[in-house]
């Protein structure tokens, strides 16, 4: 093999390293390796919360204290390199559990993680990640309970996370209403700021 192939399959490996770490590191509370996943300006998009990193951890810790319960699954995982930059793509799950009208439920949002990512100093870190939400459903966790959702309100979210919306704001978060799905134009506007990034422009 050669270098530049050894290089680039050491940096794949790094940011699938950091992918799986940021989910491990953030569902179990361990802010302060999780913080190190993050470059200092690094930036996260959320339904729930939009902001700096710093910004974001205490966020999910004031949640934690409350109880709030969110975790995130992994699965494939793609990622574009150009020089000490990268666009990684990662399919993912987001489970909440929470109380919605009484009734205790489990909400399933499946998505990708779209990270953009920068090797500086020889360390790979994450300079921006912005969710794409692709569907989702809510179920009662005892399957007997019966649930009964304002369809008006539901129907006021985007279709791909409008279940994971309807939780998120039962229990007193602000809802982003513009987040990219499978398809569309906010999903097509990512895609080329990713392009834009790798070609070397500023986010």
């Amino acid at each position: 093999m050669n270098q530049g192939y050894d290089q680039a399959l050491l940096d794949q490996l790094a940011i699938r390293q950091l992918i799986e770490n940021w989910v491990v590191w953030r569902d179990a509370g361990h802010w302060d390796r999780f913080r190190t996943v993050w470059h200092d300006d690094g930036v996260m998009q959320a339904t729930w919360t939009q902001g700096t990193a710093d910004e974001f951890i205490e966020m999910s810790k004031q949640g934690w204290a409350k109880g709030v319960s969110i975790l995130h699954f992994l699965g494939g995982h793609s990622a574009d390199l150009a020089g000490n930059r990268a666009i990684a793509q990662t399919k993912m799950t987001i489970s909440q559990r929470a109380l919605v009208h009484g009734v205790l439920v489990d909400v399933v949002c499946t998505g990708r993680f779209y990270d953009f990512l920068e090797k500086r100093d020889g360390k790979w870190g994450m300079v921006l990640r912005q969710p794409i939400y692709e569907k989702d459903r809510m179920d009662p966790v005892d399957p007997a309970a019966q649930l009964s959702l304002d369809q008006t309100k539901l129907m006021s979210f985007p279709e791909g996370y409008r279940h994971l919306a309807y939780l998120q704001s039962e229990i007193g978060y602000k809802i982003k209403t513009d987040m990219p799905g499978l398809k569309g134009e906010a999903v097509e506007r990512l895609y080329k700021r990713g392009a834009d990034y790798l070609a070397g422009k500023a986010l």
